[in-house]
């Protein structure tokens, strides 16, 4: 039971981090590959706080969420000076300078070594109470997602998406939708950050790669770009399908790597024959 709990929390986690990503990359159509970075800035923010200051788990959160938004508001600004592949690349650039920021300062992550003995909230006791705490914080990034999908301001969004230029003729400031956009899908990462943090208790710079942002653009395009549900869904396919192969007969010798084949393989079959996603696009 201990182990379908944890896989729960994980997949809470990054169902939240899915679906946050799909705000910029599914509606908006902006190519971003630096949400592991607001992911890791939320999580150091809750494991300094409170391993040295023992702050009080949600005030940790809020100043993560805080921390998140105004450094994408910032990198939000250069980055809407770019387009289409530029745009991907330079938000590759902030991940990895991000990334070594965490490796480096010393004096405050703890480089390589990272942060341990992140204080768990008082009320967290077992892990199915954690569920439950991590469960409500996707609920409640889910219904701000949704609202925002299917509200005039998702619409607009979408309208960015297909053709950015026909849209500005009718009078729109599309660069500002952008950067909101932007900032609010990286203070929803920040949250799945935090609850990261305290969940495992440990975080080191390794979780917070360009890996994890690829895997994280992984999961909202394997469930449908600009599809809520979707994104849901494709977390829980990337988080089962890697535990549902360590229980195929593979020999041991070669047990890890023949995993890593067939989860590939599948990735690949699913993209041929099913590009749109497990569930395709929202019809409005």
């Amino acid at each position: 039971m201990e182990y379908l709990i944890h896989l729960a929390i994980l997949f809470s986690i990054y169902a939240i981090l899915g679906v946050s990503l799909n705000l910029v990359v599914g509606y908006t159509g902006l190519l971003s590959v630096t949400h592991a970075a607001f992911y890791g800035i939320g999580a150091y923010a809750t494991a300094i706080l409170s391993t040295t200051y023992h702050w009080n788990f949600f005030v940790t959160m809020f100043v993560g969420i805080a921390l998140a938004g105004i450094i994408a508001l910032l990198i939000g600004l250069v980055l809407s000076r770019f387009d289409a592949d530029y745009y991907a690349l330079a938000s590759l650039g902030f991940n990895i300078i991000v990334y070594s920021i965490f490796l480096n300062w010393q004096s405050v992550t703890r480089g390589p070594l990272g942060i341990p003995g992140i204080e768990r909230p008082d009320f967290v006791g077992a892990n199915w109470q954690f569920l439950v705490l991590a469960a409500l914080f996707l609920a409640l990034v889910y219904y701000l997602a949704q609202h925002l999908g299917f509200s005039s301001f998702g619409r607009v969004l979408k309208a960015i998406r297909e053709d950015e230029k026909a849209i500005q003729v009718f009078g729109y400031e599309t660069h500002y939708y952008k950067l909101v956009i932007f900032v609010i899908g990286a203070m929803m990462a920040a949250v799945a950050g935090s609850l990261f943090a305290v969940y495992i208790t440990f975080i080191d710079p390794s979780t917070f790669t360009l890996n994890e942002s690829i895997f994280i653009l992984a999961i909202i395009i394997l469930g449908g770009l600009a599809n809520n549900k979707g994104a849901v869904l494709g977390a829980l396919f990337l988080i089962l399908l890697p535990e549902i192969l360590r229980f195929v007969g593979f020999p041991t010798d070669i047990a890890a790597q023949m995993r890593q084949v067939v989860y590939g393989m599948l990735l690949v079959l699913l993209m041929l024959y099913r590009p749109q996603g497990l569930m395709g696009e929202y019809e409005l």
